[in-house]
């Protein structure tokens, strides 16, 4: 609480555009949102339309690049199989392909379907559209809820932290360990 806080308002709507755009801040921005909406429950539209406002600007971002770069410019950077799920899964749903994965909370992914959207060429109106309707839906949803469930969403989410720290932080150093030995051995393998 006193992290958000400090960075308040201004803080959410920063890290919204981060998050959504270059870096990665998993469920970070839900948590502080989730915490100043409990504390001043009356701040619920500023403390949700904030982070809205700031997550289609930082997706916007994503989205112009995509669709400047044509369909190469997201399979220089990503995976080909991902690639062409997500284009596949974009050209079949549309409009859907964004919003759906726009209101969904990590680990589904999302930052694949912003530059999916750009590269397919989906109109800028038509993006903004879909984009601000699942964040919305996403942000205000859980702030009406912070409010609604007020100090037990808080220790909810503390006991759930505190229970499985622990365990995130072994997942968290496997994968990391994991990760390090798969670049060592194709590097490897490549010099060989």
């Amino acid at each position: 609480m006193g992290l958000a806080e400090a960075l308040g308002s201004p803080g959410l709507f920063l890290l919204a555009f981060l998050d959504s755009s270059f870096l990665s801040f998993p469920q970070v921005v839900d948590i502080l949102m989730v915490g100043l909406v409990v504390r001043y429950p009356e701040r619920l539209f500023w403390y949700a339309a904030l982070p809205t406002i700031g997550s289609v600007a930082g997706s916007y971002i994503l989205y112009a690049l995509a669709r400047r770069g044509g369909e190469a410019f997201i399979r220089r950077r990503m995976r080909e199989r991902h690639v062409d799920r997500a284009l596949a899964v974009f050209r079949k749903y549309g409009m859907l392909a964004v919003a759906v994965p726009s209101l969904m909370p990590p680990p589904v992914p999302f930052k694949i379907f912003i530059l999916a959207a750009g590269a397919s060429g989906l109109g800028r109106r038509d993006f903004l559209i879909a984009i601000s309707v699942g964040r919305a839906i996403r942000y205000f949803g859980e702030a009406l809820l912070a409010a609604w469930y007020g100090e037990a969403v808080l220790i909810a989410i503390e006991t759930f932290m505190h229970d499985q720290m622990s365990t995130m932080l072994l997942v968290t150093g496997a994968v990391v360990v994991a990760g390090a030995v798969w670049i060592w051995w194709t590097q490897r393998a490549r010099s060989s």
